[in-house]
């Protein structure tokens, strides 16, 4: 199961009603996509939760893919503003309370935790792979990503 798709929506149920649809808990399933791209029925939302959702759909859903929502990049902004985060100094605990503050989503401490080490891990492969291919700017680049997650 990708990272992504343990990042579920704060307050669920309570958007849900506001909207007066069901929508998936997951943040990025299909149809939380589909209401946050298209933005039907955030005219119903308070101005808080509109705000971050907008926020959310302007930070991540912003791309030129034919295929977006769909086309990954949602996902692939989002891991990236998580291992910034991290590189920032926070640990697992701050990084879910940022995603709840700033676009109201939140993940298990375990699962960022987990999403966190294994970053750590496909680093540590790329740095072994750059140093055997003698690509010694790439094997640079990846010890000081490594150093930035580890802490």
């Amino acid at each position: 199961m990708a990272f992504t798709d343990k990042i579920y929506v704060k307050n669920h149920r309570q958007l849900a009603s506001q909207l007066e649809t069901n929508i998936p808990k997951g943040a990025f399933a299909g149809a939380t996509l589909d209401m946050l791209f298209t933005g039907d029925g955030l005219s119903k939302l308070d101005s808080t939760t509109r705000d971050r959702i907008l926020d959310f759909a302007e930070d991540f859903l912003d791309c030129d893919c034919q295929a977006n929502p769909y086309c990954g990049c949602p996902e692939e902004k989002f891991m990236r503003y998580v291992l910034e985060l991290r590189a920032e100094g926070l640990g697992p605990q701050a990084i879910v309370d940022v995603m709840t503050d700033d676009y109201m989503v939140y993940a298990y401490t375990g699962d960022v935790l987990s999403f966190l080490d294994d970053s750590v891990r496909q680093l540590e492969a790329l740095e072994t792979l750059a140093d055997v291919e003698g690509n010694e700017e790439m094997s640079e680049r990846a010890r000081r990503a490594k150093r930035e997650l580890s802490g």
